[in-house]
């Protein structure tokens, strides 16, 4: 069990620096999706399940759409000039 958990805080951490070096904001939304998913498998093998389901609800779901929802604002608000309000 603690090679798994050794394997997948190591697979955490690349996935932290994915999200990091990821240049776009719309990819880099999805990618913070993904590594809430990994964080829920993560929290699944330390026998977390409370915390997996809040990290499965919060981080894969909530974060990257308000994300995607900012920056889609930003970018209307570009395009004209002046916010939709």
């Amino acid at each position: 069990m603690i090679i798994v958990i050794m394997v997948l805080s190591t697979v955490v951490l690349i996935g932290a620096a994915v999200v990091v070096f990821t240049r776009t904001p719309a990819r880099q939304a999805v990618t913070l999706s993904v590594y809430g998913l990994l964080l829920t498998v993560l929290f699944v093998a330390l026998q977390a399940p409370d915390v997996a389901l809040s990290q499965l609800a919060v981080g894969t779901a909530v974060v990257p759409l308000m994300v995607m929802l900012a920056v889609r604002k930003v970018v209307a608000y570009r395009r004209t000039g002046r916010d939709d309000r």
